[in-house]
């Protein structure tokens, strides 16, 4: 009665937990509460990094225009210096000639001219138009102006784009006229406020990039001086739009941009209507000051449309999609495992029914099953020891080959038969392992006296490459079955000189008894075993080096473990894979 009771009381408690309770619909929500948090943090961080890689991009755009700069500087520089280096006074040809030296339409894209800006006191004007008209009769300096000296372009290449400029006085206008002069006292390259080149038909912001230089090569160190040697500047004009069409190629970035010098915009991608990529909603935006030669340019970055398509917030939206499919399948699981469980304790009686029944099948089994591994063990030796005739044929006529053919053979040919007949070996060394190991289970052995140390030195007397290798276990007289103690400690002691990693190596073997059990342990000083190959070292046909390296069967350690295992005794590995190998071996007392 009191068994039925419990029994009662333990189905009560399977259907109360089969169905759904408040504990399940907490899981669910909190769940539900996770999948939020983690869209939420999700989209957080993904923020961020967009913040960043635009705050990347817009700093990319800033330094490439500052380096466009600087490499335009240089080309500016470079005039003055070549100026210096001329003795006499540059005629246009050679202006001509270094400036097509350049090759400024394919090394300096976005640039419009090269040229030279002299200073001309009214005093030097006559003087000065006579000089450049032996060569261009039609050369002029306009327009008039009331300033007091002159400073006429000169020179500029290519003349065909820039023909408008020559003879063109900058004093006539104070942008361009302010800026040499501070160029003249500065000793520095400086731009422009903005300003519309003549030579450009749309009439589009531009500017003038101004490096001044001296009479006969001076440097001059004060303000005064600079006043009073200067002999022109080297510039050249930009038009705004080319110069950023050049320099920051639409497909080579994910930003757009505006660039103002004070309240007159200089450029604007907005403006221009071979773009596709300006976005009106930007993700993101900002304004950067750049101090450019003199002037301060405002860059005003945007995200664009390819910055949104390359960096749009999906992730996010899988997390939060995802999750919630995942909080659906739970409650899916927990209504199936509710359904599933008053299922199984609706066919729990049925089911103990046909349990009783299989388990007398299951006896019948049994019998059947011993009665099959005892046929499988005949089997293993009628097959292992008939195997053996042939391969001891093969090993034969493989010897007796490589004996009448040894001055005819090509060298391949004779490692093939040495390797032909070292597998043959190693076939017939398995062979005699599986024989081994089939009778392992065939006869009942009682215990006899062993002497630990005259059986250890038995055993390493009669094997192969034992030459370098010692062996030493305590001198004492122990109770144990003599055979297959004898083959545990023979397979021990192979193992440990065929897995070596010297020609050299020292086995020591020792004895205690411990609750009723020799432990027997063999330790030596080898390479060792991983500890993550402890199970597989003792499996059938496992060996952890390659067979070419190491001659033998793989079942040393499974024979063991099997012997072992069949007198109730227990084996162990005890190894880090650095240093050495101790395996223990425990052996009841009693058989």
């Amino acid at each position: 009665m009191d068994d039925g009771l419990q029994n009662n009381e333990k189905r009560e408690k399977l259907v109360r937990a089969g169905e759904m309770n408040s504990m399940h619909w907490l899981i669910v929500l909190l769940s539900v509460v996770l999948t939020f948090s983690a869209w939420y943090y999700s989209q957080f961080q993904q923020s961020q990094k967009l913040e960043i890689q635009f705050e990347r991009e817009a700093e990319k755009v800033v330094n490439l225009v500052k380096e466009r700069m600087t490499l335009y500087e240089n080309v500016l520089w470079g005039g003055v210096a070549y100026i210096d280096a001329v003795d006499s006074d540059l005629t246009h040809q050679q202006w001509s000639a270094y400036s097509k030296s350049l090759q400024i339409d394919t090394n300096y894209p976005g640039i419009n001219g090269f040229g030279i800006i002299y200073n001309v006191q009214p005093k030097r004007l006559d003087s000065y138009l006579q000089k450049q008209r032996i060569d261009r009769p039609d050369y002029k300096i306009h327009p008039a102006h009331g300033n007091p000296e002159y400073w006429p372009i000169t020179y500029v290449e290519p003349q065909e784009s820039n023909k408008q400029a020559i003879g063109l006085d900058v004093a006539f206008e104070n942008n361009r006229y302010s800026s040499i002069k501070k160029a003249r006292d500065s000793g520095k390259a400086l731009l422009t406020a903005p300003i519309t080149l003549v030579q450009d038909d749309k009439q589009t912001p531009g500017f003038l990039f101004y490096t001044p230089f001296y009479q006969n090569g001076l440097k001059p160190d004060t303000l005064e001086q600079r006043k009073e040697l200067i002999a022109g500047v080297t510039y050249a004009p930009f038009i705004m739009e080319k110069l950023m069409k050049g320099t920051l190629a639409e497909k080579n970035r994910h930003v757009s941009i505006q660039i103002s010098d004070g309240q007159d915009l200089l450029f604007d991608d907005n403006l221009d209507g071979d773009t596709l990529e300006v976005d009106t909603s930007p993700l993101f935006a900002k304004d950067i000051d750049v101090s450019m030669y003199g002037r301060t340019w405002t860059f005003s970055i945007q995200s664009n449309i390819s910055f949104r398509q390359d960096t749009t917030l999906n992730q996010s939206s899988i997390i939060l999609i995802g999750g919630l499919i995942i909080d659906a399948l739970l409650l899916v699981l927990f209504l199936y495992l509710s359904k599933a469980n008053r299922q199984a304790l609706k066919y729990a009686d049925q089911m103990t029914t046909e349990l009783k029944d299989q388990t007398q099948h299951l006896e019948k089994l049994n019998i059947n099953l011993e009665k099959s591994n005892s046929d499988l063990e005949q089997f293993s030796y009628v097959a292992s020891h008939d195997l053996k005739s042939p391969l001891n044929a093969i090993e034969q006529l493989a010897s007796w080959i490589e004996e009448d053919c040894e001055d005819i053979l090509p060298d391949e040919s004779k490692e093939h038969l040495v390797l032909l007949r070292q597998r043959s070996k190693r076939m017939l060394k398995l062979l005699d392992d599986l024989l081994d190991y089939s009778r392992l289970n065939l006869t009942t052995v009682t215990n006899d006296k062993v002497n630990l140390a005259e059986k250890a030195q038995d055993i390493l007397s009669l094997l192969e490459s034992n030459d370098h290798f010692s062996c030493t276990a305590p001198n004492i007289e122990i109770n144990i079955p003599q055979l297959p103690f004898e083959i545990v400690l023979r397979n021990l002691i192979s193992n440990s000189i065929k897995h070596h990693d010297k020609k050299t190596g020292q086995i020591t073997i020792h004895y205690v008894i411990k609750d009723n059990f020799h432990q027997i342990s063999l330790e030596d000083d080898g390479p060792g075993i991983p500890e993550a190959f402890h199970d597989k070292a003792m499996e059938m046909f496992q060996t952890l080096q390659s067979r070419d390296k190491v001659e033998g069967s793989g079942m040393g350690l499974a024979m063991i473990k099997r012997i072992v295992v069949h007198y109730h005794g227990s084996v162990n590995i005890i190894s880090d894979g650095k240093h050495g190998t101790k395996i223990n071996i425990l052996w009841p007392l009693t058989p």
